[in-house]
């Protein structure tokens, strides 16, 4: 049992299922695929789909076998695969071995040998389960993770922004599986309460949960926020995803993927890479920089900035669903200006390495690696010397969106002359859904900040301060939109 596992068995699991099973053969025809089972009692492989490791059993009665791909033990006196406590602890040791022994050649699987051990109740534990007999079931009319927030003088900022952090999934599905692991001496830890903040979110109380706590440790650690003066949304964010990452711990030792080469829980989800290409007017030569990001802040049309009209049907609107016939503004035009080409003119001249002078230039920026989470800031503040004005100018957004045309790959592709804007129904890695939407109502001086937050699939909740209701996609859609949160519909494995 323990020779056939450590041989073959164990690596198939972070493996390609077909490699250990192509180190051995089925002694009847010869092939190394069908679901090879190997006898328990004897040195013998053979085919379970075609039933030759049935015809072995039956001729010499030898009643067990050991599936090589996945390890189940299969009893031909039962027919069935069978569950046996000692060999479950065998399993699980020749794995652990694997895991620690094996060394990828080629580096194709990260973070082998610091295998995430699966959740295995301690005394204490499985005394609490037994005690507590009940679960909380989750059904599509389930109002748990819905909680009104109290205002505790101009806070709807900090509201709004709690309600969408605490219903982003993967951020939800870290604090509620209990993953973070304090190193501050003191009770200053922003990341311990969210933590508890979210059990509070979660835990089934309907009453309006008092953020006093959250709110002292934004003002300890966040002084530009702290006072009782309205305070933006965004700005309270960006600060809260700042002070977050710097008191985040990597938990799990692994390589970052990310351009902020850091593994917290915060940058896994939010952070994505921005590409920046400066290319020289004279000698078109290219420089280019990739910097991280937590937001993108987009230029609204109304605003002092040119918004420099955009032709419908360019790239995204087409990709993304979206008409011009009513002359609305929509998310994409937004990222499309946002992702041209910019003259940078002659008072913006830089040195180009290839011309060894300084030559005008133009700047592009466009994205060169997607968060999990992509939060779009559309910019409605306007402060200059002369001007202090809110934007009101209705942009429509989706409910999915493609980042596709806006990704650094589509642009070389577009240079490449092989790019086509073209749905594609099976390619899935820049797509996002839409699950909270912070607005802004009211003036610059004098406004007030509620969320629409998605709960399940269509369904969608207002979140104001301590009043819950129900709302449609109708509402949602229709609103001004002031923060506009998206999540990644597939993710990739890491």
């Amino acid at each position: 049992m323990r020779d056939s596992y450590n041989r073959f068995i164990s690596l198939s699991l972070f493996l390609s299922p077909s490699l250990p099973a192509k180190s051995c053969i089925c002694h009847m025809c010869g092939a190394h695929l069908n679901r090879l089972h190997s006898c328990l009692y004897c040195v013998f492989f053979a085919c379970f789909a075609k039933k030759h490791i049935h015809e072995h059993a039956k001729s010499k009665r030898h009643n067990l076998a050991i599936d090589l791909l996945y390890g189940g033990i299969y009893c031909f006196m039962c027919q069935d695969y069978i569950y046996d406590k000692e060999m479950e602890q065998i399993a699980k040791e020749e794995q652990r071995k694997a895991w620690k022994m094996f060394v990828c050649p080629c580096k194709c699987v990260p973070g082998i040998g610091e295998k995430y051990s699966t959740w295995e109740p301690t005394k204490r534990e499985l005394e609490l389960l037994r005690h507590n007999p009940k679960r909380r079931r989750i059904t599509s009319n389930c109002t748990i993770g819905l909680r009104g927030l109290i205002n505790l003088g101009n806070t709807c900022f900090m509201n709004c922004i709690v309600q969408a952090l605490t219903h982003t999934p993967l951020l939800r599905d870290f604090f509620l599986s209990d993953r973070h692991k304090c190193e501050m001496q003191s009770n200053s830890c922003l990341v311990c309460e969210m933590s508890q903040l979210f059990q509070e979110f979660y835990s089934g109380h309907r009453s309006p949960h008092i953020p006093f706590r959250l709110l002292h440790l934004v003002w300890t650690h966040a002084r530009h926020l702290a006072g009782y003066e309205q305070q933006d949304a965004h700005e309270f964010l960006i600060a809260a995803l700042d002070v977050l990452h710097r008191h985040c711990k990597d938990d799990n030792g692994k390589k970052a993927n990310n351009p902020n080469h850091c593994n917290c829980i915060i940058d896994q989800i939010f952070t994505g890479g921005l590409q920046s290409d400066v290319t020289c007017q004279a000698c078109h030569g290219v420089s280019t920089t990739i910097d991280p990001f937590w937001d993108i802040s987009l230029d609204l049309p109304g605003s002092s900035t040119p918004f420099w009209p955009l032709s419908p049907g360019g790239d995204g609107s087409a990709l993304n669903g979206e008409s011009h016939t009513t002359g609305a503004t929509a998310l994409t035009d937004c990222l499309r200006r946002f992702t041209r080409p910019e003259h940078l003119g002659s008072s913006a001249k830089i040195k180009c390495s290839g011309c060894h002078s300084y030559q005008e230039s133009t700047k592009q920026l466009t994205m060169k690696k997607l968060p999990i989470v992509a939060c779009f800031h559309l910019k409605r503040f306007e402060h200059s010397a002369k001007l202090r004005r809110k934007i009101t100018t209705y942009v429509s957004f989706p409910l999915e969106l493609d980042m596709t045309p806006f990704m650094a790959s589509s642009k070389e592709s577009r240079m490449n002359g092989q790019y086509q804007q073209t749905v594609d129904p099976f390619n899935n890695d820049n797509k996002y859904s839409l699950f909270a939407v912070v607005n802004h109502q009211g003036t610059l001086e004098s406004g007030h900040y509620t969320t629409f937050i998605r709960q399940h699939k269509d369904q969608w909740f207002k979140c104001d301060d301590a009043i819950i209701t129900k709302a449609s996609i109708k509402d949602v859609l229709d609103s001004e939109g002031y923060l506009l949160f998206y999540h990644k519909q597939f993710l990739e494995y890491e």
